[in-house]
């Protein structure tokens, strides 16, 4: 299969869709990789060095678009990218569909087969692709709200851990899965007073073996979330509907009751933010000010340590990517963790999450034909 590799071109994204490393990988597989000129950039990895992994270097996105049977990336396509995807093509990357009709409208019309790595299962029933990122993303929504904490950043003036003889900040994590176990341990590593709100006893049970009373857990209801928020110094939204779009658990009504210069870090603003008042913000101008409350909603944060998330992710997709190349549809038919990725099929929706979060039809993955 001839695989692609555009440039990523989202504001200050500098992941790669593959590594060098995973390109030898491919083309030790019998396929054709081409990248584009620039692509490894952000990560240090030269046209050079993708050359010497095997893959042929193109000079522009719309090289890559036109002779690839196969595009990989990392960042939902923008505008310029979906409207040069073709029927039959399949697209591999990041879509988070739910919170984005437009993008959604343009791979339904491209034609394409988009497979999203934040639906793509294990055996497990958890979501492999997802996790890496999840990992970074939750690590460095602690160190984004330490940073957004300070007064010179609009933020309260609270160190997250304190120092001797003097209390530590609060920090609160909505949600007990991968983001907020690494938030939680990330904070409480640095010192804080950590609380995790989560829906799942079992889960709450795991934490509490996990963080051994250096965090605090707590059932998710209308009341624990206000008592936490209310008085929290940072709130890490971390709440994940695989597909959907995430919750509103804080209102604009209760960003008045919390203290001034509190932090929210949303994490789940691809899939629309779990705070009422996030909107999508960037690694260049990250927060803003509701009422008092500094707001941290980049929408790529793993984007900001390229060189660790390239890696990560590549580790991950790797064995997906290598069956959808020698495949190509029929991997998704033969995979059933595959074909829970499968989110555009030729002009039709494949995930119910996706559909009903949009209000669009849904076709059942068992409609595909090969």
């Amino acid at each position: 299969m001839r695989v692609g590799v555009p440039r990523e071109i989202k504001v200050q994204e500098y992941r790669v869709g593959l590594t060098p490393g995973a390109v030898r990988e491919y083309v030790a597989a019998g396929h054709e990789v081409t990248v584009e000129t620039g692509a490894g950039d952000g990560i240090g990895a030269s046209d050079e060095v993708y050359r010497k992994a095997g893959a042929n270097i193109a000079g522009s996105a719309r090289e890559i678009f036109a002779k690839s049977d196969m595009i990989v990336k990392v960042k939902e396509p923008q505008r310029s990218e979906w409207t040069q995807l073709r029927e039959g093509q399949i697209l591999f990357t990041y879509l988070h569909l739910a919170p984005d009709p437009e993008q959604t409208k343009g791979l339904l019309a491209s034609g394409c087969t988009a497979i999203a790595y934040e639906t793509v299962t294990d055996g497990s029933g958890q979501l492999p692709l997802l996790a890496p990122m999840s990992e970074v993303a939750g690590r460095l929504a602690i160190e984004a709200a330490g940073a957004a904490l300070r007064r010179t950043a609009g933020g309260r003036g609270v160190l997250l851990g304190g120092v001797p003889g003097v209390q530590p900040a609060r920090v609160v994590v909505l949600g007990g899965g991968v983001v907020g176990t690494q938030a939680a341990r990330m904070a409480a590593g640095l010192g804080a007073e950590v609380s995790v709100i989560d829906r799942s006893i079992p889960r709450l049970r795991e934490l509490d073996d996990l963080f051994q009373g250096r965090a605090r857990t707590r059932f998710s209801t209308i009341e624990s979330i206000e008592e936490e928020v209310f008085a929290a110094d940072v709130v890490i939204g971390a709440v994940l509907v695989p597909g959907a779009s995430a919750p509103k658990l804080v209102s604009r009504e209760m960003l008045k009751s919390m203290r001034p210069g509190s932090v929210l870090v949303d994490v789940a603003i691809d899939q629309g933010g779990c705070f009422e008042t996030s909107r999508p913000t960037t690694h260049a101008d990250p927060t803003y000010e509701v009422d008092g409350v500094v707001h941290y909603c980049v929408a790529n944060m793993p984007g900001a340590v390229p060189v660790t998330s390239s890696q990560a992710l590549n580790n991950a997709t790797l064995p997906f990517g290598l069956m959808l190349a020698k495949s190509g549809i029929a991997a998704v038919l033969e995979s059933p963790h595959l074909r829970n990725g499968l989110n555009i099929y030729r002009g039709r929706i494949t995930n119910k999450a996706v559909a009903e979060s949009l209000g669009l039809p849904f076709s059942p993955v068992e409609n595909v034909a090969a």
